[in-house]
């Protein structure tokens, strides 16, 4: 079993900064491919970031691209997303989740964290 737990969400004003946490425990996180998710309310979960087991491969999606950096400290147990220029629409709640992949596509995560709000005020 791992437990995901995240942190570091709250209101920002557009073109701030915030960076989140997900801090694992039960198992080393190195057998693992993580990513982080974010839903707004009446729209679909969206897959955001994603990162190898063991970093060396990331992968962002379109609308983050360029704004945001997702990293991982295996030592720690902890994944990270840097979440630069924000805009209003990346207000919503943000998971993260593991999957036990070589990839860096999270597709069928086996662990979800209960989710961090994000409110980007404009």
């Amino acid at each position: 079993q791992v437990q995901l737990v995240e942190s570091g969400g709250g209101l920002v004003q557009a073109g701030g900064s915030l960076r989140l946490s997900c801090a694992a425990s039960g198992r080393t996180l190195s057998s693992y491919a993580m990513g982080w998710f974010r839903q707004a309310p009446g729209k679909e979960r969206e897959f955001v970031a994603g990162i190898s087991r063991s970093g060396s491969s990331t992968y962002y999606a379109d609308s983050v691209k360029g704004r945001f950096t997702i990293s991982r400290d295996n030592a720690k147990n902890t994944v990270y997303l840097q979440m630069n220029s924000l805009k209003s629409e990346d207000t919503a709640v943000y998971y993260c989740a593991a999957e036990r992949t070589g990839g860096v596509i999270i597709t069928s995560p086996g662990y979800w964290g209960q989710g961090t709000q994000v409110t980007v005020s404009s």
